[in-house]
């Protein structure tokens, strides 16, 4: 998967995962469609998914730093010097 990709989606998901955390978003969403039974079992699901994202975001920036820092070239690496 492309760096770009991978950290569009860890940053996605973990917004999505933190504004459904920390507001009652989904808790009124299940209410509305009448499964509000399953309000109960968020915290198990939702927590681990923001870590699972942010370690996601976490890496694609650790793998897109080491991509840009092995591909700089410096400028006259290959010239013969004295010329």
């Amino acid at each position: 998967m492309d760096s770009r990709t991978l950290l569009k989606t860890g940053i996605a998901g973990s917004v999505i995962a933190a504004v459904c955390c920390a507001t009652p978003v989904l808790v009124i969403l299940l209410g509305v469609l009448g499964l509000s039974a399953w309000a109960g079992w968020l915290d198990y699901v939702l927590m681990p998914a923001l870590a699972v994202f942010s370690g996601i975001t976490i890496y694609a920036l650790r793998r897109r730093r080491a991509d840009a820092a092995c591909c700089t070239v410096e400028v006259g690496q290959n010239e013969k010097r004295g010329v």
